[in-house]
């Protein structure tokens, strides 16, 4: 079931089921495309649907897609210039080292195992990813945090907490011990801020439903 948070006459925002890819595949349905695309049919009999941003699979959480090029063009520029705000919400296994941090490391995809690789020094394969993090919460199964990304590089959240060593309940491809859900991780998009195409006004989507 598609769970819209907010929708316009130009994108729409979901809360994205952990477990599900977020763009059309042909080897699997459905995906959030695809339950996005069934939403705007019972609207227009050809509406345009445009993929803006994705989350992981094993990640839930704030979802955007735009309905018209225009906004697509506009809301993809916001994220390549880095004017979109993200907030996530994590459930790890172990406190991180400080209450609240910048952190900085220097990752290289790994193509063939499907995993970021964390440098804690610059070198040709890498690029720089940068995020902050703060202790919201200490509980019996794990710590919570929110975390701002700083940039957008693949896995760069999950792999940059397992290098502090707090990786994220569930994440066993970087080190989690600990058993979650089924193709899912305790990592929640939990808020998007980004700058409405029509508008320009700064509008803030919220998927207050997170399940940890």
């Amino acid at each position: 079931m598609l769970s819209v948070l907010k929708e316009t006459t130009h994108w729409l925002a979901v809360n994205k089921t952990a477990g599900l890819i977020s763009e059309r595949s042909p080897y699997e349905s459905p995906t959030v495309e695809d339950l996005v695309w069934e939403h705007l049919l019972t609207q227009k009999p050809k509406p345009f649907l445009g993929v803006v941003h994705r989350l992981d699979r094993v990640t839930s959480g704030v979802l955007l897609f735009a309905k018209k090029k225009s906004a697509l063009k506009l809301l993809n520029a916001q994220f390549s210039e880095r004017i979109v705000q993200k907030t996530y919400l994590a459930l790890v296994e172990k406190k991180p080292p400080q209450s609240q941090a910048d952190v900085v490391h220097w990752l290289e995809k790994d193509q063939l195992n499907k995993r970021a690789i964390i440098h804690f020094s610059a070198n040709a394969k890498s690029s720089e990813c940068r995020l902050r993090y703060r202790v919201l919460e200490e509980k019996a199964e794990g710590v919570l945090l929110e975390i701002q990304p700083k940039t957008g590089k693949f896995h760069q959240i999950r792999a940059q907490l397992a290098a502090i060593g707090s990786p994220i309940i569930g994440d066993k491809k970087y080190g989690s011990t600990k058993v979650y859900k089924e193709k899912a991780v305790a990592l929640h998009a939990w808020k998007l801020r980004f700058q409405d195409p029509v508008s320009n006004e700064r509008e803030e989507v919220v998927a207050a439903e997170y399940g940890f």
